[in-house]
């Protein structure tokens, strides 16, 4: 570990050396080099312009594709962390339970130009402890159903609508499926993406002290969740099994292959490259496409959202200069700029609504007041009790344990990772 450490603070020295006219604020995030297409051309972009608009300021974007959660933990460790971080709900309990991010809160009380009821309150409080905030959102996403609409109209099935129930998506799933053809649904075991099953069948994974799984993870209504997909695929069949997915190569709901899918608005990226079929014709369009709340029990549904946001480090020595940068990021004209790309919701209102005629945007809306924080913003080691999870899912999908037994093994190895803590 020193000689790591030693080597860090080396090639940080290395990088700023020769540059003491220039003032750099470094920016991390989990992005990869960098690359040419148009989304990146335009970040780029963005960086300059804040750096034209601060004459000595240049932004160092530190990528770090690959771990990005631990490598930014080892940073903070040895004290050589960047200025802003770009903090992802999904691990936002590891730095804030922490204490190393510095709470945005004084720095808003000396801002009057800055406004919080610019931004979802749920979103906003994504990363809020007590009276304090330690990040701003950039953007964010629901996790909801997309169904192909040519799929529907060629086998003559009702679009879904909000407030539908799971016996009725069960019910449709069925009518979807033709052997060889299409399925109705297909079940992907990325438990970030399946784990509102679970909360819609009325149960959850863990206690809502986040200190246990027993109880929750292997309760009642999760047992009865996994049974759900497991029928889905084994019973029904109206999803195809793993390896069927595997085999296929392209994923069956961008291949025309399924008719419905959970995922979030990133996909529709995704989606508007989807190949062509043999007839020539593309396998989804965007006029195929629709989005729906997830299905419930009771008809009142709740789905997962992932966020993304400016954090400072509490160590920073460019806090003025972090949280300028962050205004610019979040700004109105900037985030209008940004929001082009369509990867995800912005966590503005005012440019989020001012989308809400284009396709699919207003079903994303209406889904936001359902949304709930993944507990890996509240519960640190989360991404163990995703990875048991995982592992429990595709036992029972392999028909190697019921979801009884699946569920309580995961649940006991949670507990005692917990117990570690």
């Amino acid at each position: 570990m020193k000689s790591f450490v030693a080597l860090l603070f080396s090639m940080i020295a290395l990088g700023c050396a020769g540059e003491s006219d220039v003032r750099a604020l470094r920016v991390a995030n989990w992005g990869g080099a960098g690359s040419d297409s148009e989304f990146d051309r335009l970040v780029r972009d963005l960086y300059e312009e804040f750096e034209a608009q601060n004459p000595g300021v240049r932004v160092r974007v530190e990528n770090n594709p690959e771990a990005y959660a631990a490598k930014m933990v080892l940073s903070f460790v040895a004290k050589a962390e960047p200025d802003i971080m770009m903090l992802d709900a999904s691990s936002a309990a590891l730095f804030i339970n922490n204490g190393v991010l510095a709470d945005l809160e004084p720095l808003i009380a000396n801002d009057p130009t800055f406004r919080k009821d610019d931004f979802f309150p749920n979103v906003m409080d994504i990363a809020r402890r007590g009276s304090s905030l330690f990040a701003i959102p950039q953007d964010f996403t629901p996790m909801v159903m997309y169904y192909n609409k040519r799929i529907f109209d060629r086998l003559g099935v009702a679009y879904p609508k909000a407030g539908w129930t799971i016996e009725q998506f069960r019910e449709t799933a069925k009518r979807l499926t033709r052997d060889g053809e299409t399925h109705g649904f297909v079940v992907k075991n990325w438990m970030p993406g399946w784990v509102m099953w679970i909360w819609n069948f009325g149960g959850d994974v863990v206690s809502p002290d986040g200190s246990s799984a027993s109880g929750y993870f292997d309760g009642p209504s999760a047992v009865k969740a996994v049974q759900f997909l497991h029928d889905l695929v084994h019973v029904d069949k109206s999803a195809p099994t793993l390896s069927q997915v595997a085999s296929m190569g392209v994923d069956p709901f961008v291949n025309g292959k399924a008719a419905m899918t959970i995922s979030g608005h990133w996909s529709m990226i995704e989606f508007a490259n989807a190949p062509k079929g043999p007839d020539g014709k593309k396998t989804l369009t965007w006029d195929d496409l629709g989005v729906v709340e997830l299905p419930s029990l009771s008809g009142s549904s709740q789905t997962v959202m992932y966020e993304s946001g400016y954090a400072i480090g509490k160590n920073s020595k460019n806090k003025d200069l972090a949280w300028k940068f962050i205004k610019f990021m979040t700004s109105y004209e900037v985030q209008k700029k940004y929001n082009s790309s369509g990867i995800a919701v912005c966590g503005r209102r005012d440019v989020a609504l001012e989308r809400s005629n284009e396709p699919l945007e207003s079903e994303f809306l209406a889904i936001v007041p359902q949304c709930r924080a993944p507990h890996g913003a509240r519960i640190e080691g989360y991404e163990f009790v995703e990875n048991e999870g995982r592992n429990a899912l595709d036992a029972v999908l392999q028909g190697i344990r019921t979801p009884q037994e699946a569920l309580t093994r995961a649940a006991k190895r949670v507990d005692i990772q917990f117990a570690k803590k």
